[in-house]
């Protein structure tokens, strides 16, 4: 089930691309987070978004808002694709268990095994202030969480 805009973003802790553990909980108190769930690495509509990330990081990271993206890869898949890529946000794979991250917020695809695409920014407090979930094929339009993170840094 999607977490509504107002409640509290479930907590997690995932492996990233270095295989370094990542909690959502670490930024509590300290930053806005934006979490990105993806498909897979590798693929088009995720290897187009992800880009577009990286190319408006610089916003981001003006707005002091740390980038997560997330996919059910595993932490190697995702190293060799930020490599490739040069992304300068982490990937955390939501391997094992599979996908529970993304259960967890409601994006999770059963049919499929994957993540649909999700986007929920998270105020220091841990309230979700934005969330939006697109269907497999379905690519998402990024102005929108980026005024989203324009009104909450505001």
């Amino acid at each position: 089930m999607l977490p509504d805009e107002g409640s509290q973003a479930p907590d997690f802790t995932l492996r990233d691309s270095n295989r370094q553990q990542v909690s959502l909980s670490r930024y509590r108190g300290v930053r806005p987070v934006l979490l990105v769930f993806y498909p897979f690495a590798f693929s088009g509509t995720c290897q187009a978004e992800l880009d577009a990330l990286q190319t408006d990081l610089d916003r981001y990271e003006k707005a002091d808002v740390a980038v997560l993206a997330i996919s059910v890869d595993t932490p190697y898949s995702l190293k060799a694709w930020s490599r490739a890529q040069g992304y300068r946000f982490p990937l955390l794979s939501d391997f094992w268990p599979h996908g529970a991250v993304a259960k967890s917020y409601g994006t999770f695809n059963p049919t499929n095994g994957m993540s649909n695409r999700g986007t929920f920014l998270v105020d220091p407090h841990g309230t979700i202030r934005y969330a939006e979930v697109n269907e497999p094929g379905e690519p998402r339009d990024q102005t929108a969480w980026q005024h989203a993170v324009a009104a909450l840094t505001a």
